[in-house]
């Protein structure tokens, strides 16, 4: 099941919901039971990856797991 921003515009809070998707849009009502409403928002997230060289091929190849370049950690010997 996928997880889901909701946003309560009066107070500006927000919680996590897992839901079905045929759910994701529904208003949610307040958890806490003070009869605010929650609107889903779009959500955002940030990715760590490796280096620009890495990512573009250039200096050797794939990076290894654990985020160092390929053979430097010595993991994929």
């Amino acid at each position: 099941m996928p997880l889901y921003e909701y946003h309560c515009p009066e107070t500006g809070e927000t919680l996590e919901l897992l839901r079905p998707m045929a759910d994701a849009d529904k208003p949610v009502d307040d958890p806490t039971g003070r009869g605010r409403r929650f609107v889903r928002k779009q959500s955002t997230f940030a990715a760590k990856g490796g280096s620009a060289a890495a990512s573009s091929g250039a200096g050797g190849g794939a990076c290894c797991p654990c985020g160092k370049s390929a053979g430097s950690c010595g993991s994929m010997n």
